[in-house]
């Protein structure tokens, strides 16, 4: 009986110093996205952080990477935003303007701040109030892979600076080369097995637009019509219909990764930054990488990738900006990134990242980020322009007139601007 009491003390003391901790504890929610190597890298940065701050709970609330901006609306309207979010860069003037995200700047590590690159700058800046709303360890871009024994075989000039691209009429000579080799099934992969549903389109086939000589909309006007639907875009679209009418084109149902796949079916790749530690391991010597042809008189690539933000109703923003500054700062995090080919957003990384320093195999791809590289358009109707372009592309790929798929979707655009007022103070002079 005593012993009873005794233990039944002991637990109760024990129970109440735990609800005691619990209670002194701060919690900050995190939503995020990520394939399952990132969100256990996440799992085990937050117990480093909590081991270093043992009065902060760090909670993750997962959403997946094509249904996220929907979870993240369903977080809005059940006025749920959590703490830190991450969030793709295209996105962050929509989510700005809408009053979800406050600026980090007072927030974060300076010499985080300072050891931002340009384009990693560029993706976490408002463009009305020039202030940073979200940074990250890293940034993003598309090069163009190539199988080295195929290009050698049909006597491929190799580009060896983003300056020597390739330019429209040798890209598409070679294709046709390639058409006619041995062994290719596809001279090239533009991975149509990411499909419509996320950001691939718009993002990777946007600079072709753009280098061409036209955009998706004017970034001055900002006004989509005269523009999207120009001479120019509606050539750029109808060289890619020719590409995938010839055949040159791995079709979406063959999926994503027919250019490292055995046999190497497609001899080029318009493929992402994070391509190449598959293919690589596959490949080995046999792969080279190529800036992105100029279809144009200038070249053109893009950036922009997942960034991290603090929400405008966090009740922690102090501890949330803590957790971001400790995230990018991490060793063991940023061992695993560069493990993945993470394309650098801190000059710091980049140093640590032998991929993307002079003379490493993916240099091209860095020397793109302050050269060619272009943001998607950093304006509240961004969801309404990436997806009315992904869906007049993919009319175009399956027959449809480029021209008018072009012009339909400007269409789309200026009303959903029109429909908000112009988005002030977008259209205003500043």
């Amino acid at each position: 009986m005593g012993k009873r009491l005794l233990w039944s003390l002991v637990l109760s003391s024990a129970l109440t110093a735990t609800w005691v901790q619990a209670a002194e504890k701060t919690a900050i929610q995190v939503m995020h996205q990520g394939d399952p190597g990132f969100v256990a890298a996440y799992g085990k940065v937050a117990e480093r952080f909590e081991a270093a701050n043992p009065d902060v709970d760090v909670q993750f609330i997962y959403a997946p990477h094509d249904a996220y901006n929907e979870k993240f609306s369903a977080a809005v309207m059940a006025k749920q935003l959590p703490d830190v979010m991450e969030l793709d860069a295209p996105f962050l003037a929509n989510y700005v303007w809408s009053g979800y995200l406050q600026p980090i700047k007072p927030l974060i590590d300076k010499d985080l701040l300072d050891d931002m690159t340009e384009s990693n700058i560029a993706q976490g800046t408002y463009p009305i109030d020039k202030d940073l709303y979200a940074i990250g360890l890293t940034d993003s871009s598309v090069v163009l892979y190539g199988n080295k024994k195929y290009l050698e075989a049909i006597g491929a000039r190799i580009p060896k600076s983003v300056d020597d691209a390739w330019t429209w009429e040798e890209f598409e000579t070679y294709l046709e080369k390639l058409s006619k080799l041995d062994g290719v099934k596809w001279p090239i992969d533009t991975f149509r097995g990411y499909g419509i549903k996320t950001e691939w389109i718009t993002y990777a086939y946007g600079p072709i637009l753009q280098s061409a000589g036209c955009d998706l909309i004017d970034r001055k006007a900002w006004k989509s019509g005269g523009t999207l639907d120009s001479d120019a875009c509606a050539d750029a679209l109808a060289m890619m219909q020719k590409w995938v009418k010839n055949g040159w084109v791995v079709p979406q149902s063959a999926g994503t990764n027919q250019f490292f796949a055995e046999g190497n079916p497609a001899a080029l790749a318009l493929g992402g930054h994070w391509v190449y530690a598959e293919a690589a391991a596959t490949m080995k010597d046999n792969i080279v990488v190529l800036p992105l042809p100029k279809f144009g008189a200038k070249g053109a690539s893009p950036d922009g990738t997942w960034i991290w933000a603090i929400t405008k109703t966090s009740a922690h923003p102090d501890i949330a900006g803590k957790f971001i500054s400790f995230l990018l700062k991490d060793k063991e995090f940023r061992s695993f990134v560069a493990s993945q080919s993470g394309y650098p957003g801190l000059k710091s990384f980049a140093a640590e990242s032998p991929l993307y320093a002079p003379g490493g195999p993916m240099a091209i791809a860095f020397e793109q980020a302050s050269k060619t590289a272009v943001a998607r358009p950093p304006h509240p109707a961004y969801p309404t322009i990436t997806s009315a372009f992904m869906q007049a592309v993919d009319e175009v790929f399956n027959g449809g007139d480029p021209k008018e798929a072009l012009t339909s979707a400007a269409n789309k655009i200026d009303q959903d601007i029109e429909d908000n007022d112009g988005y002030p103070p977008f259209g205003e002079e500043q």
